[in-house]
């Protein structure tokens, strides 16, 4: 990383962020999925607000190792699994071909994605929206690319308001010493709350403000989901305690958005 060269733009820093996640990004949960019962609660979201795929084309954003690319694909949908992480791409691939699925993956940019303009069914991505340097021109770029009648799955959530479980976190590590368990160094995490200062969502991203963007992009029929139970009980049942029991609190949601035929 050179933050001195004045052509290192924060989008340089997002990419190589994730790109050094990359070789433990699937040892997290709520990254990868280690149980049945995570599994099942999204293919339930996913047939839920798409539907079976019947071989329509879908777009997931920002697919990183490709986890909600292969539940697309076990959906029945022909995926492309876009990222422009080569490190997140190298793990995708390898991980496909070890499942024998046939996902296409390209290199891309969410906000630019250089994809054909009505070309897929659906797009799909996950904790992707807060990382946008520029989500109304995204959200301009989704709705392009996506067919009339498409749809849109944002999975994301208002991760910059805290819980009240912040307070026993706090207690326990004045009592113990010990600092709350991570799946990030303490160098990571001040590399991605640096970031998390620079993005458009640099506070809060409540879920409304996801749906007045999409609204703007011109995208209708957007409902906003917060019956997520089954995928967070199950997360935080692999979790240290405190960690899930904030994550069965936070303000986590999807979005759905329909693009006009």
């Amino acid at each position: 990383m050179n933050s001195m060269n004045s052509n290192y733009s924060i989008r340089d820093e997002i990419r190589d962020f994730w790109s050094d996640r990359a070789a433990t990004f699937d040892e997290s949960v709520g990254h990868e999925i280690f149980s049945e019962a995570e599994r099942n609660g999204w293919r339930r979201l996913i047939r839920k607000h798409l539907g079976e795929g019947q071989g329509r084309d879908a777009l997931d954003l920002a697919c990183g190792t490709a986890v909600i690319s292969h539940l697309m694909h076990d959906t029945g949908f022909k995926v492309t699994g876009l990222d422009w992480s080569d490190a997140m791409l190298s793990q995708a691939r390898a991980k496909a071909k070890k499942r024998g699925t046939d996902i296409r993956f390209v290199s891309g940019d969410a906000e630019n994605t250089m994809e054909p303009k009505e070309s897929y069914d659906v797009i799909t991505n996950r904790h992707l929206v807060w990382t946008l340097v520029d989500p109304p021109k995204a959200f301009a770029e989704w709705f392009s690319v996506l067919k009339p009648g498409g749809k849109v799955l944002i999975v994301d959530g208002n991760m910059g308001k805290e819980t009240w479980v912040k307070g026993p976190q706090k207690l326990w590590t004045k009592v113990s010493g010990n600092q709350p368990a991570s799946h990030m160094t303490p160098a990571m995490m001040a590399r991605h709350q640096n970031i998390r200062s620079r993005v458009y969502f640099s506070d809060q991203m409540p879920a409304q403000a996801v749906v007045d963007l999409l609204h703007k992009a011109g995208f209708e029929k957007v409902t906003v989901d917060r019956k997520l139970s089954d995928i967070h009980w199950a997360q935080a049942r692999k979790m240290p305690f405190l960690r899930g029991l904030e994550r069965l609190v936070q303000d986590r949601y999807a979005i759905c958005a329909v693009k006009p035929k």
